[in-house]
């Protein structure tokens, strides 16, 4: 056909497949129209009865409902299926049921004989009976628990995309497995909801099965007496058999329908499909099947009872739970026993190896990582809340919007090691913070000016090392009133880890998070990025750049700005330390609209002339590696924090400009010592901001 077509075979099986839905439903709905001869009707009955079969053996073998999400759709067309073979043999039965029982097939003819026989009355309750029990029990408990479990799925959708964000966050999933997840979170809401509302369906079927019953027999009775002049008798035993032969037909159907959709919505998910769960969760225990051996052969031993029946199934039960526990079946399904499990971990502590040694015993060491006490295991367990789990992610986001990268994901584990209520934050598996924080207590924040002291337990602030103490929540209010911050146990320590990291920006940009900043800018403009790296400049370098950057608190935003530098300097210079430079005068704007935002003057710290010429001396004598003396580092020093403290005191950021050629010298030197002071060139000082001195470094005066 596809050759005939002229398109590739895959193409036209696609065009095939998206046809048949369509074709079907077509099909469906031209039954009720199209009169059928008894031979189809054989046919379309016999392949719904297949159908019934296959879809009751689908939905035992799927492990979770989601593996056969199509099975709503597959009810409502089995139902249309139904009503339209109901249809069209009440047409048969009615135009053609004078002329014997098989004017509608032998298919309706077989069930009216082999279920009814002779006895009308039997076969008019048994299927009374038989749709009964598909509209009362099976399709209306199916119904029920499809309600409940939409309900159910959707009052937890919250908590489990809640749970995901932080397993994300934490670092356990990628964003592919978390992406995969909330798509099955959203399936099952979709699935439990169409089967609620597909339920509906198979109990309209069961009312218009009864319905059409007696419409058949009254309609069959009127035309047969009236239209072909037979006999009451004739007419009643032709129509009723036909009419009950064509209900059970489409019933029995129903039924087994109605099973697959108590079965797919009542089982509980797990690795097993149903027929491996009932095996496996009721015949793996012995000692239920012997007691229940024991009670049946005690009740085949009262007079009147039938003996044999009763104590033939007590030797099968004892038997089987004779024949179970000496051959141990199902043992691999039970949890290891306690002794087991004792000498597994006796064996372990002892150094026994159980396997070889290989390369998946090394761990690679976590870039970014956190580790608490067991008192705060209820701040990162999703199952309990996870209240920090939820302010990390929003520490990474924001982290992202500031800096300019996503830093590596915070891996969270439990630390007997700790102190019950302490916490620690690594890089590289290097400690870089470590302090205490208690759930249900809150943290007073001293920040220079309050009312009172306030009873508690002493401590520092351990971002800021500001003096604080820790509260009771009845102090809450109180302590707010005289002036102190208040933050609770889950903020304490998701402020530390955001102070750390913006501190350590650099130490995070590693190559991997650069590859994954340069695969992001790709996008928007991948030529523009291509010329640069590698073809001008290693990554390498461009690495080296951007941590030179963060190492002195400029963010990495502007990477267009960036680049572009980078892009017309590379050609004369690949040196690191000139390439900074240059870039930190491109984005002296940035830089200081960061240090003094919303002003048109910036107040600054400068040298005194003297103290500059000895620098500038030092500077061209030995370059950036240059060494300060002694007296002179000393005396700078000093001064540097008295101006420092000065500007601090006036509510003014530190910043002190100085000639271009001093600036990584004296960056360098203060750093480590006044860690908020920064340091600026003159020309990264933008022509529109006026320039006010505010103190001198080095001044005698």
């Amino acid at each position: 056909m596809s050759a005939v077509l002229g398109m590739p075979a895959p193409r036209a099986a696609a065009i095939a497949r998206g046809l048949a839905g369509p074709m079907l439903i077509v099909m469906l709905l031209a039954m009720m129209v199209l009169p059928l001869p008894p031979f189809m009707l054989d046919m379309f009955f016999t392949f719904n009865i297949a159908f019934s079969i296959m879809v009751l053996l689908v939905g035992m073998n799927t492990v979770k409902p989601l593996d056969f999400a199509v099975f709503p759709t597959v009810l409502l067309v089995t139902t249309l299926l139904r009503l339209s073979l109901n249809v069209a043999s009440t047409r048969v039965v009615l135009l053609e049921g004078h002329t014997g029982p098989d004017a509608a097939g032998k298919v309706i003819e077989s069930f009216g004989h082999f279920l009814v026989g002779d006895n009308y009355a039997v076969g008019l309750v048994v299927f009374v009976i038989m749709v009964v029990i598909n509209f009362v029990v099976i399709t209306k408990g199916a119904g029920r628990i499809a309600e409940v479990g939409a309900r159910f799925t959707l009052d937890a959708m919250p908590g489990k995309q809640m749970a995901i964000d932080a397993e994300l966050n934490a670092g356990l999933i990628a964003e592919d497995e978390a992406r995969r997840r909330r798509a099955v979170i959203a399936q099952e809401a979709d699935f439990f909801g169409s089967m609620d509302g597909a339920s509906k369906f198979v109990r309209g079927d069961a009312v218009a099965g009864i319905i059409i019953l007696f419409i058949n027999i009254i309609g069959g009775l009127v035309v047969g007496v009236l239209q072909h002049d037979m006999d009451i008798a004739a007419a009643a035993k032709n129509y009723t058999l036909l009419t009950i032969g064509d209900g059970l037909v489409a019933q029995i159907p129903a039924l087994i329908i109605s099973t697959a959709a108590g079965l797919v919505v009542s089982r509980v998910s797990t690795e097993e499909n149903t027929g491996q769960q009932i095996v496996s969760q009721i015949l793996a225990k012995p000692a239920a099947l012997a007691v229940t051996g024991a009670i049946i052969g005690i009740m085949g031993m009262v007079p009147g009872m039938p003996h044999f029946a009763f104590l033939l199934l007590a030797a099968c039960f004892g038997g089987g739970a004779w024949y179970i526990h000496k051959r141990g079946l199902f043992d691999a399904a039970q949890p290891a026993a306690p002794a087991a499990a004792a000498a597994a971990a006796a064996a372990a502590a002892a150094g026994t190896e159980t396997h070889e040694v290989g390369w998946s015993d090394v761990t690679p060491v976590d870039t970014l990582g956190l580790e608490v006490g067991y008192r705060l295991i209820p701040l990162v367990d999703k199952s309990q809340d996870a209240e920090l789990l939820r302010r990390i992610k929003a520490i990474r986001r924001k982290f992202a919007h500031d800096v300019g990268f996503l830093p590596p994901a915070i891996h969270i584990r439990d630390n007997l090691e700790l102190r019950p209520a302490g916490y620690r934050i690594t890089l590289k598996g290097v400690e870089i913070g470590q302090h205490e924080a208690h759930p249900g207590m809150f943290l007073a924040i001293n920040p220079g000016r309050v009312s009172g002291p306030l009873p508690g337990t002493q401590t520092q602030d351990p971002a800021f090392g500001l003096p604080a103490v820790w509260i009771d929540a009845a102090q809450r209010e109180l302590a707010q009133q005289y002036g102190y911050t208040v933050v609770d146990a889950s903020t304490v320590v998701a402020t530390h880890i955001s102070h750390l990291i913006h501190a350590h920006a650099a130490d995070l940009l590693g190559r991997q998070e650069l590859q994954q900043l340069i695969d992001h800018l790709s996008r928007d403009t991948p030529k523009f990025i291509e010329d640069v790296v590698p073809k001008l400049l290693p990554m390498s370098t461009l690495q080296r750049v951007l941590q030179n950057l963060l190492e002195e608190g400029v963010h990495i935003r502007d990477m267009r700005t960036i680049v572009e530098v980078l892009a017309a300097h590379a050609p004369r210079t690949q040196d690191p330390g000139e390439l900074t430079a240059l870039t930190r005068v491109a984005l002296g704007r940035a830089i200081v609209q960061q240090l003094a935002p919303g002003k048109s003057e910036l107040q600054v710290l400068a040298l005194d002339p003297g103290l500059e010429r000895l620098l500038m001396q030092t500077v061209q004598g030995g370059g950036e590696s240059s060494v300060i003396e002694p007296d002179l580092a000393e005396t700078l020093l000093k001064s540097a924090q008295a101006a420092a403290r000065h500007q601090e005191q006036l509510g003014l950021p530190p910043v002190l400009l100085v000639p271009a050629p001093l600036r990584v010298l004296l960056s360098r030197f203060l750093r480590r010592a006044i860690s908020h002071l920064k340091v600026l060139a003159h020309a990264e000082v933008p022509d529109s901001r006026a320039i006010k001195v505010t103190s001198v470094v080095g001044s005698r005066a």
